[in-house]
């Protein structure tokens, strides 16, 4: 006897309206989409207007051209270099890190993600403030350089690229170790152990092995550690110089000490899609990491 499947047709956009439930749904969705219209969306596309406008309310690009030009190409540019050095240096450290405490017991792994995430709800002011009374002239890194003899101790460790890239590195360490941490901890040790028992050398089953396997977490982590250093303000302003202004410290200048919204509003489009492209990015490289996981499994 032959069984027979039957499909029931999809109801019809008034029926499914006129439900109590999807009614209900609605309704309790109404709230957040609302916040998300007013907080989100409308301040967005007001700014995206704003850069659109001339003095005299005309349609312009002149606000676009001017931020791509001269001194604020500079900056741009300035940004785009102190955000990848941020994340390398981020990406270098947080693995090391994260590598170490992947491979302690769950105790003590715990109590060293602790010590890692802890600092991070100090607020960023009084942390900045803390690096530079540590890099200081008379800080202790230069005070103890300089009791170990070291040639040409005291350093300028201060309001130049080397201290914002500093400041910077330590802010945005914690979500790269919290990154790889968890990508490192789902790594299947046994296909190293496997890898080691069939001859392969430390280096080899780095590189063909756990490598590949993490590799996408350190993408993800590192372009992560770029989006969020790309509006970075605090840091860089207190701990850089006139040659390290980045456009979150250049978009302030242009509104309080300019008056210059237009300007400011074109600088903060161009980092929001600067923004959106990473995302996008990450959300490639999540995808491929994904599919390669599945491939490996399968």
């Amino acid at each position: 006897m032959a069984a027979t499947l039957t499909t029931k047709a999809p109801a019809p956009p008034r029926k499914l309206l006129a439900s109590r439930k999807t009614r209900a749904g609605i309704l309790y969705a109404l709230p957040v989409v609302v916040y998300l219209l007013v907080l989100f969306v409308y301040p967005i596309f007001s700014t995206l207007f704003l850069s659109l406008k001339n003095a005299n309310g005309s349609f312009t690009l002149h606000w676009y051209a001017d931020a791509l030009t001269g001194v604020n190409l500079s900056v741009l540019f300035t940004t785009l270099r102190i955000s990848a050095e941020t994340a390398l240096l981020s990406l270098v450290f947080g693995f090391l890190l994260a590598n170490a405490i992947s491979r302690l017991k769950p105790l003590w792994a715990a109590l060293a993600m602790l010590i890692v995430v802890v600092p991070h709800f100090i607020s960023a002011l009084v942390r900045t403030y803390g690096w530079i009374i540590l890099l200081g002239d008379k800080g202790l890194v230069n005070e103890t350089l300089g009791a170990m003899a070291v040639p040409g101790a005291p350093f300028r460790l201060l309001y130049n690229e080397l201290g914002v890239v500093i400041g910077t590195t330590s802010m945005m360490l914690p979500y790269t170790v919290l990154l790889l941490y968890g990508v490192m901890r789902g790594v299947d040790r046994r296909l190293l152990a496997a890898a080691s028992s069939m001859g392969a050398g430390r280096v080899t089953i780095f590189r063909r092995i756990y490598l590949p396997l993490v590799a996408p977490g350190l993408a993800s982590a590192g372009l992560l550690s770029f989006i969020l250093s790309l509006g970075y303000y605090i840091t860089p302003a207190l701990m850089g110089g006139p040659n390290q202004t980045m456009i979150a410290t250049l978009i302030n200048q242009q509104v309080t000490k300019e008056n210059q919204w237009n300007g400011a509003a074109a600088q903060g489009v161009i980092l929001l899609l600067l923004t959106l492209a990473g995302l996008l990015l990450v959300k490639l490289v999540s995808s491929l990491g994904a599919s390669r996981r599945k491939r490996s499994n399968s």
